[in-house]
């Protein structure tokens, strides 16, 4: 119901919009955690310093879970474009089901991963066990890029 009220099917650049908001929280989302898994994360672990990794989220969250959220929301607004009926996102009796399904499932992990991370990982975080918090940030990486496919597959029928 509250999707009906905020999103019709009649509106084309409504759609527009939406896709160009969700592909910049994407941007912001998965390029923030390329740089954090690939430049930032080996010279923390090199120098067994994991003030480079916290320095880095510090700043980077200002900019990165506000891009979560707009994913979020846009994306959900999408799926529905694509499935108007929500019971149908489970069926996975499509291409699209299949791939909003799994677009849930990663984002849950990483919302769980994230949460994990927040309250259990970092306040424990030290040279010793900095090991935890990569393993954290290459599935959150890896899970963005399944999310950024999952999403071309919804937009193109499928990846393959």
């Amino acid at each position: 119901m509250v999707f009906r009220m905020l999103y019709s099917h009649d509106s084309p650049t409504l759609y527009r919009i939406l896709v160009v908001l969700h592909l910049l929280g994407a941007s912001v989302w998965i390029g923030g955690h390329l740089v954090l898994a690939t430049t930032i994360l080996p010279r923390a672990l090199h120098n067994r310093d994991p003030s480079i990794i916290l320095d880095f989220e510090k700043g980077y969250e200002r900019i990165g879970l506000p891009s979560l959220l707009l994913q979020v929301v846009t994306g959900l607004l999408l799926a529905y474009h694509w499935l108007p009926e929500i019971s149908a996102w489970f069926t996975l009796d499509s291409n699209v089901s299949v791939y909003v399904v799994t677009k849930l499932a990663l984002l849950t992990a990483t919302l769980g991963l994230a949460l994990n991370a927040q309250f259990r990982v970092i306040p424990n975080i030290n040279r010793d066990n900095m090991h935890v918090l990569a393993s954290h940030i290459i599935l959150v990486t890896i899970m963005s890029i399944g999310l950024l496919l999952a999403g071309v597959g919804i937009r193109t029928g499928g990846l393959f």
